[in-house]
Order: structure tokens, then sequence, then C-alpha cells
């Protein structure tokens, strides 16, 4: 199995494959900076936005970005999709489309967009993603009190922009569409507000409803995860069109090569995965991975929290 580790040293935006619960064996691509991103969600499991804004713009250069790709592609990459997401909000980057044309050129993997929707009532940044296979765009709130409590979006941000570029998309896009809905005890998980995200859903009519909540360590403390059995309580409000996500055992599989700290490094720096997802993402055995996170973790480069009875490990501030 050749893996985007083994491509030129020069790979710094495309990573993975990492285990993804939704879509299996996910090569990621990151089209702007950790942490840029139009909300600061609360569940967050990269943490606080550092760089909160709406400027679509170039923020990786597209003549790198197409080396990358080229450079991975080279080699037989196994992924069940190539996903546009990663460290922040990924339609701020002006060149989406184009980056979705030059992995269509190299590749017969489907696209996914990985969206929290924020953009999408503008006409442009609708059509720039067209081209894509699968659109997961997120609705978290069905008011503007609890959309700007969860999400804390930009300030020229609000609840009816974001469903009306989620409906206008559905409308254009003839691809796969997913609405992820991210459930919070205490916050969003309660009849009210989950009846309202209900209602809205289905004036936007996506192929899949699914139901989410916490699974990483969150931005926020108080961001908390709901019951297997709350979320199949939930479910029933949308009327059999909902799914509840489940955490996915992964199987270690077969070691290709040796792991090395860099490769780690790399899946870390965009989300905080456990010792199995390590294990999967890069194809290697659990006892050499270990031995890795020990030794990154005594030097501090490497730090664990432990979430719902499992250990995930992120890059601590500064690596």
């Amino acid at each position: 199995m050749n893996e985007v580790r083994r491509a030129d040293k020069g790979i710094r935006h495309v990573f993975g494959p990492v285990p993804s619960r939704r879509l299996g064996r996910s090569l990621g691509v990151d089209l702007v900076p950790l942490k840029t991103c139009t909300y600061n969600c609360i569940y967050c499991q990269l943490g606080p936005t550092t760089h909160l804004t709406c400027e679509v713009r170039e923020y990786v250069s597209l003549r790198e970005l197409r080396m990358e790709l080229e450079a991975v592609f080279q080699k037989e990459v196994q992924a069940d999709y190539v996903t546009l997401s990663g460290s922040g909000e990924p339609t701020l980057h002006s060149g989406i489309g184009e980056v979705i044309q030059m992995i269509k050129g190299l590749t017969a993997i489907p696209v996914a967009v990985l969206t929290n929707g924020s953009l999408l009532y503008r006409s442009q940044v609708r059509e720039r993603i067209l081209q894509a296979d699968l659109m997961i765009p997120s609705l978290d709130a069905g008011s503007e009190p609890l959309f700007r409590l969860v999400n804390r979006p930009h300030s020229s941000l609000s609840l009816e922009k974001l469903v009306k570029g989620l409906i206008r998309l559905r409308e254009e896009f003839s691809g796969a569409y997913w609405l992820e809905v991210m459930l919070l005890g205490g916050i969003s998980a309660l009849d009210s507000e989950i009846q309202e995200i209900a209602e809205v859903a289905v004036a936007i009519r996506p192929h899949r409803i699914q139901l989410n909540t916490v699974r990483r360590p969150p931005a926020e403390p108080f961001a908390y995860p709901v019951s297997r059995e709350k979320m199949d309580y939930f479910q029933s409000f949308f009327a059999g069109k909902a799914e509840v996500i489940e955490e996915r055992v992964w199987g270690e599989g077969e070691a290709s090569f040796h792991a090395s700290e860099k490769a780690i490094l790399s899946l870390l720096q965009r989300r905080p995965c456990s010792l199995e997802d390590i294990c999967v993402g890069l194809g290697a055995h659990r006892s050499e991975i270990s031995k890795h996170l020990e030794a990154l973790t005594r030097r501090g480069v490497v730090k664990g929290r432990t979430q719902q009875g499992r250990t995930y490990y992120f890059c601590a501030e500064g690596s």
C-alpha cells in the first residue's frame, strides 16, 4: 500500500488516508491554514478558531496544491473519498473549484466537501463546488440564539443566510447531499431545539440526515456528548430520514511500512486521534504506534486527553 506519507517530503496540504466514521478511508486536502474558519464552534475537535473570517481568497497556492496532488496520485492511494476539509472551512479558498477539477483529472476516487455551509448563500461559492460528488454541510441549530451559542459565527453571518444557502445548494447540486446535525447535551439536545432543527431540515431536503455528537475532546469543556439512547430518541423527530452516526470499530489491518513520528504528527496536526485511529490511518501495528506515542508524549510534543473512555492524542501547542 503506497500512501501520502511515502510521497515527496514537500507534501504539506494532503494527508492520510485517515479513518472516518462516515467516509471510510478519507484522503484529506487542506485548503486553508489551521483554524481559519467562519465559525468558532464550541464542539470543534481542533480547538478555538484563531482566524475568524469570511474573506474568500487563495489561502494556499494552487500551484503548490497541484504539485502535491500530482505527487500523491503518482502512487497507488487506497481511499474511499478525497475529502476537502481538515484544518478549517474549505469554501474560504477561492480556488476550491479548480482543486476539485485537479483531483478529478488525477483519480477516479470520489470527491467530498465537508463544509459548515456558512458561505453557501453566495452564488459564487456554490458554483465552485458543484463538480464534487458528495456534499456534507452542517446544521447545528434551528434558531438564531442557538446558532450563535453553538457555532459562534463571524458577525456578518446569520442562521437565515445559512439556511438560504443550504436550500439553494440542494436545488443546484446533482450529487449526494448529506446534512450533518451535531447534538450537544444540555444545549441542543432538547426536544424544543431538535424540533426546530427538524423543521428546517424539511425545507432543505437532504438525501440523508446524519446525527452526530461529541466524540473527541471539544474546544469547550461544556460541549457535552449525548448518550446513544438519547440519540435514538431524537432520530424519531426527523420522520425516518435521519441516521445516528456510530463509533466505528476499525481493524488494525496489515502493516505496510514502518510508521514515523513525522507521519503521526501529520495526522494529529489535523485532528485528535485515538491509538486505533492512527493504526488504521497509517496502516501500522499497534505496538509500533504505541512506542512512538510514548516517546512523543514524554517529550511534550503530543498530549493525550480522555473522552468517553477513550484516549485521544493531539499536538501540544507550539509543536
